[in-house]
């Protein structure tokens, strides 16, 4: 029987393997931004892509994947905004829940209506509890989800909304402070999570500097997400995946 992704994710978990995920906006590159950004991403060993944003207004997102999937074997996981960003050309969709929020939209109602179209695209659904962090500026993800995020200081209530989500059945906690946060999500309320749920936490947002994801990943984080800084720094892409896979086994 041929090996999920999710399956993956979980014996890298159980190993204490980090990985780094390289997230890509078709709205915010070009065809040759694309091939610049999968050469290195496969130069610095690169684990997964994760791939859409929140808005997603370019009709390229099909085109994004094929030219990745062309010239790379890294698995391409679909990070949707919308019911509308799927893409059968994909590997796998993270099936998003946003459980730090209130919208019932974002909840489930989004879900009743995408998910015939969802179960018939093929892709490998992985159900993600979605928990969206303060990180001290407005973002696209909390404009569009018209949801409050999780303060950045109040680390129980993360820790609660991840449980939560877990006993749910989320296979995948995604603990975000969204793209061009000021403030990622600290290390205190990240290891506050990890330390209590089993299933692989994926961290993003506001991450810029390869200490960063080092120190998130040492807190707990499984996967460490980077888009924004990498949009401002495709150079970023090697120094920030040496620092998550040099991480020590089980720190």
């Amino acid at each position: 029987m041929k090996q999920t992704l999710y399956d993956q994710f979980v014996e890298r978990k159980k190993a204490g393997k980090r990985s780094f995920t390289v997230l890509i906006d078709p709205d915010k590159v070009d065809n040759a931004a694309i091939d610049q950004l999968v050469e290195l991403a496969a130069d610095a060993k690169v684990d997964y892509f994760f791939v859409g944003g929140s808005l997603v207004i370019s009709n390229h997102l099909d085109e994004c994947i094929k030219q990745i999937k062309r010239s790379s074997d890294i698995p391409v996981i679909l990070f949707p905004g919308a019911p509308s960003q799927v893409s059968r050309y994909a590997d796998a969709l993270l099936y998003l829940s946003l459980i730090s929020g209130r919208n019932p939209e974002l909840l489930i109602g989004q879900h009743v209506m995408s998910a015939p179209f969802v179960k018939m695209s093929g892709l490998e659904i992985m159900p993600t509890g979605y928990m969206v962090i303060d990180g001290g500026a407005p973002t696209t993800v909390s404009y569009i989800s018209n949801a409050t995020p999780i303060p950045a200081d109040k680390n129980d209530i993360a820790m609660c909304t991840a449980m939560a989500g877990e006993m749910l059945g989320m296979k995948l906690i995604y603990m975000d402070a969204g793209s061009g946060a000021k403030r990622p999500a600290t290390e205190t309320m990240i290891e506050k999570v990890a330390t209590n749920i089993a299933v692989p936490l994926i961290v993003g947002g506001g991450i810029a500097h390869p200490e960063k994801a080092y120190l998130n990943c040492k807190a707990g984080a499984d996967i460490i997400v980077v888009g924004n800084a990498i949009e401002k720094d495709p150079s970023l892409i090697k120094e920030i995946s040496d620092a998550v896979h040099s991480v020590p086994v089980f720190a």
